[in-house]
């Protein structure tokens, strides 16, 4: 280690950026109450909404998404095109992470190369492509990749740059710090599980530092906790707003509420794989035989019997829209061909009837706690209208840092997921939710219920091979029409972002509804 440091001070004497002048000192710190809690800080072990954007405090990427989903410049300034499989990054100079070590293109290569070959395979979805990543000079780094691959930027965006010389660290030396060391806008102070993530600004960054000397997120999935810190002035600002709480917010002198819109699309997933589910039983609670939810038309009774527009109104008290498919109309792979089912449980009865099981079945909906939008409520919801057409439904919610791995290993037979559809277009959430799970291939990696479509495969093979955007656009469209004609998953709604606030700061909400606090401003 000692003699690849000096290796990157000499490196560093090659040349160097201006650092932003530094503002002036001020001792103002902010306080986040984070509306999920992340399973750990080694952001490379597992990539879920919570993790992702706790570590974007920490380290920094390649390629910076911005809240629009847009690729602008971060560690990388500037990237082209070699040939359909290579891509040419040039590196940002003069960047230092927080003990002081110089940054250098053998950092990117770590980090890429971990993220790949990381046994957890979190990240597959974003690197499945990546064959090598090599380096030219000290700044700048060739990606070589299997295939053409239209969106390798925002793939590399998810990826967060460690330091070299952690690429074999264990989990742990990143929780206790000893590998919690980056390049981006803080610090690491202290951490502690499930209760809150301390952190010091980084004055030396390289996009200047923040307006907050010390930031600290409060992780607190429970709403009613999460709604009295903010009233009580604990909390500066809170993710996932209670919509019961709105009221007091609103009436509050010194709160306000930040609305925005959200590209995270909600859905229930099916086991569509086995002959036997575990979690499903005839109504009279003995085994079947078959497992029912192979049947379209049982799926389809599903969907049909939930009423989508009610749950959005009155369980989640508007902070949704009911979706159909991945995207909404104006996002690329938008199909008109995808049919809309209405609510209507009458045909639904008629349907599962039709399918075999007049008289129902029972089954068990397992789903998170403090995740996403009213969760636990939406499924309480549902396991009613289920029960309403002869589905007798137990619900089970757990803390997400128990149930995301298990869901996602296919655990259950019935579902509660999500997936922030941050590229704007369907070849990302196809490939790691309805994609034929395939480790080599880096599919299928949140295919929970275990969907093997070879239409499906097929078509996202091309898809995510193909550059030229016109050929690439009815492609798009095949994976949701092919999705979900099939309702290979129940589509629910897209959440919106609602965060409640002093009026003393000012946020503008992403809609990967990642809330970080260098976006944070002191209110004008």
């Amino acid at each position: 280690m000692a003699a690849k440091t000096l290796t990157r001070a000499a490196i560093g004497l090659l040349g160097t950026i201006a650092i932003p002048a530094m503002v002036a000192a001020q001792e103002t710190p902010l306080t986040i109450g984070m509306s999920t809690t992340p399973t750990t800080l080694d952001p490379h072990e597992d990539s879920s909404a919570p993790n992702n954007a706790t570590s974007r405090h920490i380290w920094d990427s390649l390629i910076n998404l911005t809240g629009t989903s847009a690729n602008a410049p971060e560690l990388a300034t500037e990237w082209k095109v070699i040939d359909p499989t290579h891509w040419e990054f040039k590196l940002r100079k003069g960047v230092k992470f927080h003990d002081g070590s110089e940054f250098n293109a053998d950092d990117v290569i770590a980090s890429l190369l971990r993220a790949r070959d990381k046994p957890s395979q979190s990240f597959a979805s974003y690197t499945r492509n990546i064959v090598n990543v090599t380096a030219t000079d000290p700044y700048t780094v060739v990606v070589e990749t299997k295939v053409p691959d239209p969106i390798l930027l925002n793939s590399v965006s998810r990826i967060r740059i460690i330091s070299a010389d952690c690429k074999e660290a264990p989990v742990q030396d990143f929780d206790n710090g000893k590998c919690a060391i980056g390049t981006g806008a803080y610090s690491f102070v202290s951490y502690s599980p499930g209760s809150n993530l301390t952190l010091k600004r980084n004055d030396s960054y390289f996009a200047g530092p923040s307006h907050w000397s010390n930031v600290t997120l409060r992780f607190l999935p429970d709403d009613g906790a999460r709604l009295a810190s903010l009233l009580s002035n604990e909390i500066d600002i809170v993710e996932t707003l209670p919509a019961d709480g709105m009221a007091r917010v609103e009436a509050s002198d010194n709160l306000q509420i930040i609305n925005g819109r959200s590209s995270r699309f909600v859905y229930l997933g099916l086991d569509v794989s086995r002959d036997v589910s575990p979690f499903v039983k005839a109504a009279d609670g003995s085994d079947l035989d078959k497992n029912p939810l192979k049947d379209e038309r049982v799926r389809r009774a599903m969907l049909m019997s939930i009423n989508r527009p009610a749950i959005v109104d009155r369980v989640m008290q508007k902070n949704g829209t009911v979706a159909d498919q991945f995207v909404a109309q104006g996002y690329a792979g938008y199909s008109e061909k995808v049919e809309k089912v209405a609510y209507d449980p009458a045909a639904a009865k008629a349907l599962l009837a039709e399918a075999g099981y007049p008289d129902g079945f029972s089954l068990t909906l397992h789903g998170p706690s403090g995740r996403y939008v009213k969760d636990a409520e939406v499924l309480q919801a549902v396991g009613q209208m289920f029960t309403r057409i002869g589905i007798k439904s137990k619900v089970e919610v757990l803390p997400w840092s128990m149930y995301s791995e298990a869901y996602s290993k296919g655990t259950y037979s019935t579902y509660f997921g999500s997936w922030g559809v941050n590229t704007g277009e369907t070849t990302n959430p196809t490939v790691a939710l309805v994609a034929t799970r395939d480790e080599k291939k880096g599919t299928g990696r949140y295919n929970g219920g275990g969907v093997s479509d070879p239409k499906i495969d097929e078509v996202l093979a091309k898809a995510s091979s193909t550059l030229d955007e016109a050929a690439r656009a009815p492609l798009l469209e095949e994976l949701s029409t092919e999705t979900f004609n099939n309702l290979w998953l129940l589509p629910m709604h897209y959440e919106n972002v609602v965060l409640g606030a002093k009026k003393t700061v000012s946020y503008t909400p992403r809609g990967d509804k990642y809330t970080l606090a260098y976006d944070v401003k002191p209110a004008d």
